[in-house]
């Protein structure tokens, strides 16, 4: 049985209800910029490690937008469950924006992206269904996958052939249980910067029968033509089932979302416990996310210098000799060799003595003796900052060949 056709069939009377309590908001506009640098202990850092893709976060648009839906409304509001007395226009406002901008009929909020991701997985598949998913998910695709109570099967990071091999194994499962079968991966998978391939597993559809899940946690604002995901840029929108999106990195934000079907959005509205027990999402949340939203649409040069930054990062780096492994989105992990010490050091180094911070990447997230410096470029990055952060990783690259890092123990700088 289809799975979408088994969630239709079982939705009962409150699955079916459409009408929620209404509320009546608004909100204003402005404009500005930020950069990349924050102060730690006392001193200026440049920073490579923010969820802040389209330099939103301190945004003069943003903070006004966030500023006077807080003092409007305080940070209580709505004061219960979206099922409840928790709704409002904004929130069923922003919900009409986010599925019109990724190419579905509905939306739905959720409250955090990693609770959401576990929720709507256990919303969509019960014993009798199958789960094929990569092996390089996310933790909460991976946490949700494991509460499920049917069959389920991994299959190797973006290898079609091994996922034709358990998609085989699911059909003949599936058709014993008379259940669905749900594909799981990710837009862009956020260690490595590797795209999910999406274009790839929808073509498969032809010969199997199966509905695709995609996690676009990084993809969602920054990739395709108008940053609407992953899937606008491998132009398979319609492929994709089940669409999920945070808040998180693009937009700056807190909560994310899921868009498909009405039907099957109107399903989860009623079936995705972490939501139905949980509050709504605040008033100055939701507004503000409206504006940043709006500046996603509407401000394309964002996503272009986005790009500008990323790429020149990138180029730059690769002509230096360092590897980046299979990237192929603005996710930046920068390969080197050394171990747990070795890398404490150079890390500490980065930052008491290049004034540099990124994120670090060790075992048993990676295999041991390799150490990744994740890079996160955003638009309130500037070219000058991306030449002094390679000069930096020549500098210590050269300096953990060398064996330096072995010798030399870096403290915690004095405030």
């Amino acid at each position: 049985m289809d799975l979408f056709d088994k969630i239709q069939k079982n939705m009962g009377p409150l699955g079916q209800h459409q009408s929620w309590s209404h509320g009546y908001f608004s909100f204003p506009r402005l404009e500005g910029d930020i950069d990349a640098h924050m102060q730690f202990r006392g001193k200026e850092h440049l920073v490579w490690s923010l969820n802040n893709y389209l330099g939103l976060a301190n945004h003069p648009e943003v903070r006004k937008a966030d500023a006077e839906a807080a003092a409007d409304y305080g940070m209580a509001y709505p004061m219960g469950a979206r099922m409840m007395s928790g709704n409002s226009t904004q929130h069923e406002a922003l919900e009409k924006d986010l599925a019109e901008f990724v190419g579905k009929e509905d939306a739905f909020l959720l409250n955090y992206g990693y609770q959401g991701m576990v929720s709507i997985i256990d919303s969509l598949v019960d014993r009798n269904d199958v789960i094929v998913y990569d092996a390089e998910s996310h933790a909460c695709i991976i946490d949700g996958v494991r509460l499920h109570m049917g069959k389920r099967y991994v299959y190797q990071h973006n290898d079609m052939a091994s996922l034709e091999k358990q998609l085989e194994r699911a059909s003949k499962l599936a058709e014993q249980t008379g259940g669905g079968i749900l594909v799981i991966t990710e837009g862009v998978f956020g260690m490595s910067g590797a795209q999910g391939k999406i274009e790839e597993i929808v073509a498969l559809k032809e010969q199997y029968k199966f509905r695709l899940l995609i996690d676009d946690a990084h993809g969602f604002g920054t990739m395709g033509v108008t940053g609407a995901g992953t899937h606008e840029a491998q132009n398979c929108i319609d492929g994709v089932d089940v669409y999920f999106g945070t808040f998180a990195k693009s937009m700056a934000g807190i909560g994310a979302f899921v868009a498909s079907t009405k039907t099957i959005v109107n399903f989860m509205r009623y079936n995705m416990r972490s939501q139905t027990f949980a509050k709504a999402l605040p008033m100055p949340m939701v507004i503000g996310l409206r504006k940043r939203l709006e500046l996603l649409i509407n401000r394309p040069e964002l996503r272009e210098k986005l790009w500008i930054i990323a790429r020149a990062l990138q180029e730059g780096l690769r002509a230096r000799g360092f590897d980046l492994g299979v990237t192929n989105t603005m996710v930046t992990p920068v390969f080197l060799k050394g171990e747990l010490e070795e890398a404490t050091s150079l890390t500490m180094d980065l930052r008491e003595n290049y004034s540099i911070f990124c994120s670090i990447v060790l075992y048993p997230v990676i295999p041991r003796g390799l150490i990744v410096l994740r890079i996160i470029p955003t638009a309130t990055h500037t070219l000058e900052d991306v030449q002094r952060t390679l000069d930096a990783y020549s500098e210590v690259s050269e300096k953990l060949k060398s064996g330096y890092y072995k010798e030399h123990k870096f403290a915690l700088a004095e405030n």
